[in-house]
């Protein structure tokens, strides 16, 4: 296995080093997955328990990160507030619940401004409440403290930034 040079040693170590990097990275975005899959399986179950059949898991975090904010349609993708393929199904479903206020922008007829009504304003209350009940439920069970936060949001925006960058450069 070994040349004179030790050349085969070394490309093996290193084939083997990023086969290792790769595995690692498949495992992250496979966990990033599952907890977002967790997430939505959280709020199913509070808006379950709550008896609130109208609007899903999906619909109601998307609520929640709209907020306050009055936008374009089109910033839930590219803000990465909404991940799914299924925007306008959201937000013509959404606005036909009540939820959503919509308008078309003067300037740009295709382009819709969007924000909460009170019923949504109402939805992302709950999913806030939620939010908070389970920060309270963090701190005292120590496994997860706001540091372990701060270096994994921290960790998420470096592999966000290089993914971006992956695709801008094509490399």
């Amino acid at each position: 296995m070994t040349s004179k040079s030790g050349g085969t040693v070394v490309a093996l170590e290193a084939n083997a080093a990023l086969e290792a990097t790769a595995d690692k990275l498949i495992n992250t975005l496979n966990m990033v997955q599952r907890v977002s899959a967790r997430l939505e399986d959280l709020v199913k179950h509070e808006f379950d328990q709550l008896g609130r059949l109208d609007v899903n898991a999906t619909q109601a975090l998307l609520l929640f990160r709209i907020g306050d904010k009055e936008m374009m349609a089109g910033q839930l993708r590219t803000d990465g507030i909404y991940l799914g393929s299924n925007v306008s199904y959201n937000i013509t479903k959404l606005r036909d619940l009540g939820y959503l206020d919509h308008q078309r922008s003067r300037v740009d007829r295709r382009s819709v401004r969007i924000k909460l009504t009170d019923k949504g304003q109402q939805v992302r209350r709950i999913v806030e409440q939620l939010f908070v009940k389970h920060a309270r439920l963090l701190a005292p069970s120590g496994d997860i403290r706001d540091e372990d936060l701060d270096r994994l949001v921290t960790y998420m925006q470096k592999l966000d930034r290089f993914f971006h960058q992956s695709i801008m450069y094509q490399f």
